[in-house]
């Protein structure tokens, strides 16, 4: 009795350890990741600049915190927009290791792999909390962060990447168990395709934006003569990319982006003072001229790359346009939250980012009109069938077109005559007029058989005889 019990109980234990691997990974994994990166930039960093290591722990704090969307204040300057390819990366990251944990179909499995995504990153939050604190003692200069900024930051960050990675192994099963359409999962992947389109055509011409103005862009190179210098202005572009792809993807649907008080529309441009980072080069300077036409073509693509997906399932009218609807709901607060993260206060430039009170609306009227026509012009809106009308099968008639008379037989049997109608015809005679017919034709005579015939010559024979 005891064997088969630790049979049944050795894989247990292995998978009970196997699970707890995979939850310390789902806690730590990405968190540790990134902070092994922003130790080895901070290091690197103060070995070039030969400088001594006092601040290096707050520095490497301070970065984590930042790649969250933390503000950093440095010298009584906050910096606010913090690079977006960095938390992009820890979504990312946070999505992965949340999916694969998310194997199994239990509940209780799956609430504790968010609960593992989310509390990990909040106590390295916590530590390097106290690490800039204890920092910012020693490095007047140093700021300690908001605490509940740096919490919410750190918990939002991870709280998405949770929800892309279990959403991606259960959200189909969960969204069809549930009481909402079956269409929502169609309509996630749908905004995901507009806003990956939007963002993609964004960089593209942030890039042809490069090409023509490469003379500017290698002013702002010149700044520093070392190598180091120039290669950390390489990183810190490389690392601003996407906020300058939100930025044009504003542009692009009709909003507009600022740097300070340099502001760009798809119909005017404000000149300004701006950073002196080789990626900003890409800004258009004014006057704008006919470039806002590839903007909207922009727009236009990424509405009908959302329209295209909605339009893979073909559905009727009214689903069809609600489903285009939300992907387009889901898309614009996608560009939004990203505006939103790409913006804050600069120091002395003052605020960057995009104009929010017209970013998402734009986005939502350029996925939900050009979008919905897409659906309907592809064929995603599914025909009215119509059910055809049972008629009623015609009464059978006569060859030459007269119907049948119907006789009651007890009413003939009583005596009493028929409903007068039209009479049919015999089928000898049929066509001739009833006077012409003559009713001896109807009698039917037997015909003498070859007996008969022989019996009557014998009767014939002996009466001939007897005369």
């Amino acid at each position: 009795m005891n064997s088969p019990s630790r049979a049944r109980g050795a894989p247990r234990g292995a998978g009970g350890t196997r699970q707890a691997r995979e939850l310390l990974r789902v806690a730590f994994g990405p968190s540790v990741v990134a902070l092994v990166l922003v130790a080895a930039v901070v290091l690197l960093q103060l070995l070039i600049a030969n400088s001594d290591m006092t601040g290096a722990l707050g520095a490497i704090a301070s970065m984590w915190l930042g790649v969250h969307q933390v503000p950093v204040s440095i010298a009584g300057s906050a910096l606010g927009v913090m690079p977006l390819l960095p938390v992009l990366a820890m979504v990312y990251g946070t999505s992965r290791t949340t999916a694969a944990a998310t194997t199994s179909t239990s509940w209780f499995v799956t609430r504790w792999v968010v609960a593992s995504a989310l509390g990990g990153p909040i106590l390295i939050a916590a530590l390097c909390l106290a690490v800039v604190h204890d920092a910012a003692s020693v490095i007047t200069q140093l700021q300690t962060p908001d605490a509940l900024r740096a919490f919410g930051g750190v918990f939002v960050v991870h709280a998405i990447g949770a929800a892309v990675g279990v959403g991606s192994r259960v959200g189909r099963r969960v969204l069809y168990a549930s009481p909402l359409p079956n269409w929502l999962p169609d309509a996630v992947r749908a905004a995901a395709a507009g806003v990956l389109a939007l963002m993609g055509l964004s960089g593209a011409v942030v890039a042809g934006s490069l090409i023509v103005h490469w003379s500017t862009m290698h002013e702002l190179y010149s700044i520093t003569d070392s190598v180091f210098g120039q290669l950390s202005l390489t990183v810190l572009s490389v690392l601003y990319v996407p906020n300058v792809m939100v930025g044009a993807a504003a542009v692009a649907v009709g909003s507009s982006a600022h740097v300070g008080l340099a502001t760009f529309s798809p119909f005017t441009v404000f000149g300004g003072d701006v950073p002196a980072l080789p990626v900003l080069a890409a800004v258009p300077t004014p006057p704008l001229g006919p470039v806002w036409v590839a903007l909207m073509i922009v727009a236009a693509v990424s509405a009908v790359a959302l329209g295209q997906q909605c339009a893979r399932r073909r559905l009727p009218l009214l689903s069809a346009l609600a489903k285009v609807v939300v992907a387009a709901l889901l898309a614009a607060a996608t560009m939004a939250l990203l505006g939103f993260a790409g913006g804050g206060p600069l120091g002395n430039f003052g605020d960057v980012g995009v104009d929010q009170a017209t970013f998402a609306p734009a986005a939502f009227l350029w996925f939900a009109g050009i979008g919905g026509l897409t659906v309907v012009m592809s064929g995603g809106v599914a025909p009215r069938v119509r059910r055809p009308v049972a008629e009623p099968e015609p009464e059978p008639e006569d060859e030459d077109g007269d119907e049948p008379v119907t006789v009651d037989f007890d009413t003939a049997q009583a005596g009493a005559d028929p409903e007068p109608g039209p009479v049919a015809a015999p089928s000898a005679e049929r066509g001739a007029p009833a006077s012409e017919l003559d009713p001896e034709e109807h009698f039917v005579v037997d015909e003498p058989t070859s007996s008969s015939v022989v019996d009557e010559e014998v009767r014939g024979g002996r009466q001939g005889s007897t005369d």
